[in-house]
């Protein structure tokens, strides 16, 4: 009650508290007192069902998964919302006007369903299924982002409530979503035995007479319904239903007669109190929406619960991709034909664009009788790009298999273990105070961000010998501290941002031969070292027994490799931006070529890397010329449908 008296508290115009209570129990008329009942109390409503449906949401995800860390967000049904959301605003918006919450809910529904199927392999582990519902995320994401590049006029309404806002005009949202909540909620309640029972393993359940399919279906089905019309409301506000659980729980409760109950009152307050906070900081900058100060705390209590909790290191079977062996096509064959699909891919980068040429004119060019111009165009603004992408593509993707290789889990990458958002935050800050800051600034500041992620990540995970599981899952909280901060910058800078804005869509755009300069020396200097060191890799793909018995120092061998590809992420990032999916993408590709020697999958990977980044850059240019999309986006445009694909051959 306090907390939500402090609530109606805040706000631009300040209302004293004795306005405040006046206005809640013996409204006057007055302007403040209809401020406060039109627009505070609607917000404190809403905060309170919204936040009361995530925490019972997240009780209920992590019974029916045996997984404490299961949440919408971790599961992929805040990010699948969001997107079947943005699609049906675009594309059938008589049916969001129909039914907000049906779409939302259906886009929840089946990106927890993808995500299930995809982790529900052989073995289905803490850390698999929550790699795998951040990967889903992340493909989401990048389509979402697709969408509202393309179709900027039609979700101009969306960006602050896809950042997650409370925001509240009149009681609609709450007078909606109050008995849309109540009932779910009540039903959760009444089968607090059942789910009690699902706690006590699949043997016992049965037989004390349970319909296991049944009962979890029902589970399921009321959890995502509570996220999925949350979202619907307020917004994807992610670690609620991390959060609120573990809170009660460490209070001694154990039957859900208990937690349910607890965890929404827990939930309400997380976000009222998060809530409370964007409010206080907002002063002179607009609204910050409380989506992006929930991961600010959330991310660290995950961090301490990976930390505490030892059940995630059991049963988390390592992945096979590591191992896994593909078809063994001839090497020499396979990096003869990657070299000349890097070559065809550089001559249509060069001659394709807004200044077009013909045959006879690029070899005109070659021979030294091009326009000046032309030579010019081709030699001062193409081919820098083309080489910027090379090497950013190519460190990339070695990066992406050397973390694959230490976590053994095929969906790692530098955008998930949190490197490209530690980049990209040290890279936003250093614009946001220094908005006219050198190029090599912004490069020291991407490299500052990414090692100071590296050390904190594994100087927490170095407790647990740097084991894989929550090595990939400190990695994914600091990722989303990182993309958190990144959010409440890009706010609170406002218009001084636009520069940043560019570099994390991820843009080989007005790169030149300084940048080239910059850049290369990290890739000639560590892909080959990468490359002497694979032996290691293929012994750390084994496990943890065997290497210690040839005698190899994991933690070592762990840090080296972490080092070599926190080393190219950053500075691929540094000069590009923050590019998705190389790094996930480009090993896989390899892996399912060659198998699983790292002799040749790093020379393979690092050029298909870089032919995948050559190729983005040019469709980038002439999709929409003269205007350009982004390579981060083309990249996620390629990568998406390919991924998915792979997350599923990977069960």
């Amino acid at each position: 009650m306090l907390l939500a008296i402090a609530h109606l508290a805040q706000g631009e115009i300040e209302i004293d508290l004795l306005t405040v209570l006046g206005a809640v129990f013996a409204p006057d008329g007055s302007p403040n007192a209809q401020i406060v009942r039109s627009l505070r109390l609607p917000r404190s409503a809403i905060a309170v069902m919204t936040g009361a449906a995530w925490g019972m949401a997240g009780v209920l995800f992590q019974t029916v998964t045996r997984n404490p860390l299961s949440s919408a967000a971790t599961l992929g049904i805040n990010a699948g919302a969001y997107f079947s959301v943005t699609a049906a605003l675009i594309f059938v918006p008589q049916w969001f006007d129909r039914s907000p919450v049906g779409v939302a809910l259906a886009g929840g529904i089946l990106a927890a369903a993808l995500v299930y199927a995809i982790a529900a392999g052989v073995h289905l582990s803490p850390l698999r299924l929550t790699l795998s519902g951040v990967a889903v995320s992340l493909a989401l994401a990048s389509l979402t982002a697709i969408l509202q590049v393309f179709y900027e006029n039609q979700l101009s309404g969306i960006f602050l409530w896809g950042a997650g806002s409370l925001r509240q005009t009149d009681w609609s949202n709450a007078a909606y979503a109050a008995p849309r909540i109540a009932i779910p909620a009540t039903f959760a309640l009444l089968l607090s035995k059942n789910w009690d029972i699902l706690l006590l393993g699949d043997d016992v359940a049965r037989s004390l007479g349970q319909n296991l399919q049944k009962t979890r279906m029902i589970c399921t089905a009321i959890a995502v319904f509570l996220a999925a019309l949350s979202v619907s409301v307020v917004g994807p506000i992610g670690f609620i239903g991390i959060v609120a659980p573990h809170l009660v729980r460490l209070m001694g409760c154990r039957s859900h007669w208990t937690l349910l109950p607890a965890a929404a009152i827990w939930g309400a307050i997380v976000l009222v109190g998060a809530d409370i906070c964007a409010l206080q900081f907002s002063a002179g900058f607009g609204e910050i929406p409380v989506g992006t100060t929930i991961p600010l705390v959330g991310a660290p209590f995950l961090i301490w619960l990976v930390g505490k909790n030892e059940r995630l290191d059991r049963g988390s079977s390592p992945a096979r991709s590591s191992s896994h062996q593909g078809r063994s096509y001839p090497y020499p064959a396979l990096t003869l034909a990657a070299i000349g699909l890097i070559f065809v891919a550089a001559i249509a980068s060069l001659s394709l664009g807004t200044l077009s040429s013909s045959p006879g004119k690029f070899l005109a060019l070659i021979a030294g009788n091009a326009s000046e111009l032309y030579t010019w165009v081709v030699f001062e603004l193409r081919l820098p790009r083309l080489v910027v992408s090379l090497l950013a593509g190519s460190s990339l993707a070695v990066s992406g298999l050397l973390l694959q290789s230490v976590v053994r889990n095929p969906i790692a990458g530098p955008e998930i273990v949190g490197i490209t958002s530690g980049a990209g935050l040290g890279v936003c800050f250093i614009l946001v105070l220094f908005p006219g800051a050198s190029v090599e600034a912004v490069a020291i500041a991407a490299f500052v961000g990414a090692f100071a992620v590296f050390a904190l990540i594994g100087a927490i995970a170095w407790r647990s010998n740097l084991s894989p599981t929550r090595l990939a899952l400190v990695g994914i909280a600091v990722s989303a501290f990182c993309t958190a901060g990144i959010n409440l910058l890009v706010v609170v800078a406002q218009l001084r941002v636009a520069r940043a804005l560019v570099w994390l869509a991820g843009s080989t755009y007005a790169r030149n031969w300084e940048d080239i300069a910059r850049l290369s020396p990290w890739p000639l200097v560590l892909l080959p070292l990468a490359w002497v060191f694979a032996p290691w890799l293929d012994l750390m793909a084994l496990g943890e027994d065997l290497p210690r018995l040839l005698g190899v120092q994991l933690q070592k061998a762990r840090a080296l490799a972490i080092s070599i590809a926190v080393a190219l992420a950053a500075a691929a990032v540094s000069t590009v931006g923050t590019i998705s999916f190389v790094g996930l993408v480009a090993p896989h590709i390899a892996r399912l070529l060659v198998g699983s020697r790292h002799r040749q999958l790093v020379p393979l990977a690092a050029l298909f890397g870089a032919l995948l980044v050559a190729v983005a850059d040019t469709l980038g240019r002439i999709v929409v010329a003269p205007a350009e999309i982004p390579s981060g986006l083309v990249t996620a445009a390629i990568g998406t449908p390919y991924f998915l694909w792979l997350l599923w051959r990977s069960r």
